[in-house]
């Protein structure tokens, strides 16, 4: 009849074995039982047409070759860098000193290393580290286990995050100020940005926001859900993620919307440019083979080719945004001197004596770096080229004059309309190779083997003058006519550019709990707490799944598909309520102008579940989009800075809004009610327990305040014994605090379990160390 006939679940007797027990157990699968992890088939570090490829274009002497070869064969060390404005960093770093470097140092003997984990020599502060170990070495290794689980915990609640120590290069050659304007073109997924918030916070005081704003860009939708994700433990509000092409990122200029020449602009700026410009676009990512050695066997030089006129014409809509005056870094993870210095040499003849390379060869004098090449030769099928009028014209759609050293055709004649195009020069001698006489020597590229990293490329630009009107016009149209070129480019590309950060995705239980109140048989309590997966992503994900037309898109969703519109939010009833509330007052934290929302209807406040907190800078940025048709394709903004509470039950006074996780650190010095000052035991035992009636507190007036407290959001602030009580309290940058809710009898923590757990031992560590001192100063005093 069948194999209908056969029950469920039954496995015939052929396929079982017994075990030493005597029981039946299934006999493995013939690929199960060959199945192996120690005998793995290891990747073959090696491609022939790579080593022909970089030994013709000779980026390293013939010396240095094997040593080149050896380190790309040998897996990538980890690398990962403390949050420098993170509320544990200094101690995070002391761990790292004086408990980490010690305990490791036996094991890095053991396998022959001089060092096992170190600071990099040439990032500032010993905020940033490198391991002798490769990750896969520090997750199965038993005695590396404990250090393991430190870093993977300190990523989780983002005092630490894992990078490629090449990948943390260019943010320091921008020299970014706190009150800059910076662009982030090709931004996913996120490491670089992350670095440059850290650079525009460095100097805040707790609450105080700096005047300058990270305008994160990528266009691959998806990728940028990861960037919001890494970006969120900044708690900023100084930045905004859009999702636009980077070679047509717009410049949102509104003199072009004004309809009469006298019309006067009512915007504080009239035009979005910038005074740094973070270019590091996609590329065939060849300095990442020790990360990604699944590269070697697909590695061929059409590759870098293929992504030549996208790197061109992003890095010239990067010039074209920059304000004269500005830097800007273009950076690639690629060795490949197509995608590096014939692209630097490209926009220099571009844009003529308005644009030099800088000399920052004085900057991190202890990062070992080797100057840009000024000659080089272009391969493809057909073999090597030396000079553009050495290439078939049958073969010049795929090899472009632009490659050459010189960027010159055949045709062209020995003058040029600027000075660097006088510059470039071609030998006399046809057998020769060109060379190149810009000063791509102020270029920069690392190499594996000179500081045990990856490779990477970096040349830093200044704008010295506004770019030739003519060149301008001449970007504009090459932008819109190399659109479905570089598109083709990219699908045909053996490859895509590879990513040179490690981003730890959330994990589930360990994202911030959404509240939606309930009422009990006793009254008001707080609900069950369940975790949730992060709002950016499920928000993002929700709206890919409109796009691909699984439901029918709301009508009203602003002028991007997929994307819910900024929308101000100007209801006086909602954000008085939450000033009054929360005790904020107007002068020293505005609301009104700084709050918006993603929801398309907000007639009704019902309808707005999360209110956003955006800078001056971030606030005049949206009224700019506004006033130009809003061609910003804007998928973040801001800090979520309020959640909407649901309740059938609730006190008058009660304010439908609750203070999220990540924006207590900026609201917290300008609140004024709903604050609770517990001590060390009472701080912890809330932490252990998660719910803790009034009556269990164990300074009893502890409870009693928290007694007192309207019902709903509140916040825990963890203060000395002696300040317990005090009104003198003030929030400055050591404050521990915690969200909470107040129930009619209880109190209960909003915060994740890892959270949690992390702030436990943050805590239990401090008591140790300030119990070591005293006894170090009791000791003292009786000797």
């Amino acid at each position: 009849m069948g194999r209908g006939r056969r029950h469920r679940g039954s496995t015939s007797k052929r396929n079982q074995i017994e075990n030493s027990n005597g029981d039946n157990v299934r006999k493995p699968l013939k690929s199960e039982a060959s199945f192996d992890s120690n005998n793995l088939q290891k990747p073959i570090c090696s491609n022939l047409h790579f080593e022909e490829y970089y030994k013709e274009q000779r980026i390293v002497k013939a010396q240095e070759w094997d040593s080149f070869m050896e380190f790309l064969r040998k897996p990538l060390p980890a690398a990962f860098r403390v949050y420098s404005n993170g509320q544990f960093c200094d101690e995070i770093r002391l761990k790292l000193e004086n408990d980490f470097m010690i305990s490791l140092q036996a094991e890095a003997i053991e396998s022959g290393e001089l060092e096992a984990i170190k600071p990099l020599p040439w990032y500032p502060k010993n905020l940033a580290w490198h391991s002798n170990f490769s990750r896969k070495e520090i997750r199965k290794n038993q005695t590396l286990e404990r250090f393991h689980e430190f870093l993977k915990l300190e990523t989780e609640v983002g005092n630490m995050t894992r990078q490629e120590s090449v990948s943390m290069v260019p943010p320091l050659f921008l020299d970014v100020h706190p009150d800059h304007f910076v662009l982030d073109m090709c931004a996913a997924p996120g490491s670089k940005t992350f670095q440059l918030l850290e650079i525009i916070h460095e100097s805040s005081e707790p609450g105080s926001l700096p005047n300058g704003m990270v305008v994160a860009n990528d266009v691959d939708y998806k990728r940028s859900n990861l960037l919001i994700h890494q970006t969120k433990r900044t708690c900023t509000t100084n930045l905004m993620v859009t999702n636009n092409e980077g070679q047509h990122f717009p410049s949102c200029n509104t003199k072009r919307t004004l309809s009469v020449a006298s019309e006067t602009n009512p915007h504080p700026i009239d035009q979005l440019l910038f005074d740094r410009v973070l270019c590091d676009v996609p590329c065939s990512g060849d300095g990442t083979l020790r990360k990604a050695p699944d590269i070697w066997r697909r590695w061929n030089s059409g590759s870098g080719n293929g992504l030549h006129s996208l790197q061109v014409v992003l890095a010239m809509r990067g010039l074209s945004l920059l304000k004269v005056g500005g830097r800007m870094v273009y950076s690639t993870c690629s060795m490949n001197p197509i995608e590096d210095e014939a692209v630097v040499a490209e926009i220099l003849r571009r844009c003529g004596c308005s644009v030099e390379l800088v000399d920052v060869s004085d900057k991190l004098p202890e990062l070992i770096r080797r100057p840009g090449l000024t000659k080089w030769k272009v391969h493809d099928r057909g073999g090597w080229y030396r000079s553009y009028k050495d290439v078939p014209k049958s073969q010049r759609d795929g090899v472009l004059r632009s490659m050459f050293p010189s960027g010159k055709s055949d045709k062209d004649s020995s003058g040029g309309k600027n000075s660097y195009e006088e510059m470039a020069s071609i030998s006399s001698d046809e057998s020769a190779e060109e060379v190149c006489d810009l000063p791509l020597e102020l270029c920069m590229r690392i190499l594996p083997h000179d500081q045990n990293t990856g490779g990477f490329f970096i040349a830093v630009l200044h704008k010295v003058s506004p770019l030739p009107d003519f060149q301008e016009k001449v970007t504009q149209k090459r932008n819109l006519s190399t659109r479905n070129n570089i598109n083709s480019s990219e699908k045909s590309s053996s490859y895509e550019a590879v990513s040179d950060t490690v981003v730890t995705k959330p994990e589930e239980g360990t994202e911030e709990i959404v509240l939606e109140a309930t009422v009990s048989e006793n009254g008001f309590e707080p609900p069950e707490m369940e975790s949730t997966c992060d709002e950016g992503i499920v928000e993002l994900a929700q709206k890919l799944d409109d796009i691909e037309g699984k439901r029918e898109v709301p009508s009203m969703q602003g002028k991007w598909k997929g994307l819910y519109p900024v929308v101000f939010l100007r209801d006086q009833t909602v954000i008085n309520g939450i000033k009054t509330f929360y005790g904020i007052k107007d002068e020293s934290f505005p609301l009104y102008g700084h709050l918006v929302t993603r929801n398309s209807d907000i007639s009704s406040h019902g309808n707005v579940k999360r209110i956003y907190y955006v800078s001056k800078a971030v606030k005049n940025v949206l009224e700019l989009n506004f006033a130009v048709g809003k061609p910003l394709k804007i998928s973040s903004v801001g800090l979520k800075m309020f959640e909407k509470q649901s309740a059938k039950e609730c006190e008058a006074n009660c304010c439908s809004f609750r203070i999220t996780s990540e924006g207590l650190p900026v609201i917290l010095p300008y609140m004024t009610k709903q604050i609770l000052y517990a001590t060390m035991a009472d701080f912890k035992n809330l932490l252990q327990h998660k719910s803790i009636k009034f009556l269990d507190f164990i300074h009893p007036q502890i409870g009693e305040k928290a007694a007192e407290l309207a019902l709903g959001s509140c916040v825990m602030v963890l203060v000395d014994d002696s300040q317990l009580g005090s009104e003198q309290f003030k929030v400055n940058s050591s404050t521990i605090a915690i969200g909470c809710w107040k129930g009619k009898a209880s109190l209960t923590v909003m915060v994740t379990t890892v959270d949690c757990h992390q702030l436990i031992q943050r805590l239990s560590d401090r008591s140790k160390e300030k119990e070591k001192a005293e006894n170090c100063f009791k000791t003292a005093e009786t000797a």
